[in-house]
């Protein structure tokens, strides 16, 4: 009798704890090791000519790493990444080979997007600005960087600039220029799409820079008038109507994308457009 009610009592207790001990073992952390980089700088002076293949194992390694952690994720299983030791490994594989592209767009991937480490990624980046001064997805991705995750337009525009001038792209171009009137540096922007402009070769992109050449001008028009305002009344003004009515403009400027321009709640000039939507009209 005192066996079975012992045995009773272990089965009731095996089925108390049955379910969350299965739930922690598959909870359960893992372990799951970069290794280790030795310092880059020996690394660099042993290798000699090995070098970028060495940079190239390395990345392969990172590669494989993440790619262990991101399954473990899949399978609800908890992971504990080594984010600093992610970085320096990746800061050492661009030592030993600064045009190891791998290493750069894993970071902008990762660094940014996943880690929410967006300084970090940038300082990797420009460290490959100064090696791949010909590659324009370098500061593409840190005009990208600045505007999205810093809201920093100015230094967003200035990358973007420098990607539009090494690609001829007419998409950095644009976004350089968005970017430059974001940062309430629009006559800047209308320079460089000046400059965009001379160089252009292909009509249907030459077509682009001047309508977004067009739409910058109608915002400084705009800006210039309302400045004129503020000296004479102290304050902006509440519409754009305002302008017109007191002779500061002659009429409103046209959108060239077909929008219609306005104040927004902090007096900056914006457009229903949003500078996007071209015109219907526009050849």
């Amino acid at each position: 009798m005192k066996f079975r009610l012992l045995f009773v009592m272990l089965l009731l207790c095996y089925g108390m704890l049955i379910v969350p001990v299965a739930e922690h073992m598959q909870h359960r952390p893992v372990e799951v090791k970069l290794g280790y980089l030795p310092h880059p700088q020996i690394l660099k002076a042993t290798s000699g000519e090995h070098a970028s293949t060495l940079a190239g194992f390395f990345m392969s390694r990172v590669l494989f790493y993440f790619g262990t952690v991101i399954q473990k994720l899949q399978e609800h299983i908890i992971v504990r990444p080594e984010f600093f030791n992610l970085y320096k490994t990746l800061q050492g594989i661009v030592h030993l080979d600064p045009y190891n592209m791998d290493a750069y767009y894993f970071t902008q991937a990762t660094f940014t997007w996943d880690l929410g480490r967006v300084e970090e990624a940038n300082h990797l980046l420009k460290k490959g600005l100064i090696a791949r001064s010909w590659d324009p997805w370098l500061p593409f991705y840190l005009g990208f960087n600045y505007a999205y995750f810093l809201k920093d337009y100015q230094q967003a525009a200035v990358y973007f600039k420098r990607a539009a001038e090494l690609s001829g792209n007419p998409l950095f171009a644009n976004l350089a220029a968005r970017y430059f009137y974001e940062s309430e540096q629009s006559a800047f922007g209308l320079v460089f799409l000046e400059a965009m402009i001379r160089d252009a070769k292909n009509p249907a992109v030459r077509k682009s820079y001047e309508m977004r050449r067009e739409a910058l001008l109608a915002v400084i028009n705009l800006e210039q008038a309302i400045d004129a305002y503020k000296s004479m009344y102290g304050e902006g003004p509440k519409r754009l109507a305002d302008l017109v009515r007191l002779g500061l403009l002659r009429e409103l400027p046209h959108d060239p994308y077909g929008g219609t321009f306005y104040l927004d709640t902090l007096g900056k000039v914006r457009t229903t457009s949003n500078f996007t939507k071209p015109a219907k009209n526009s050849q």
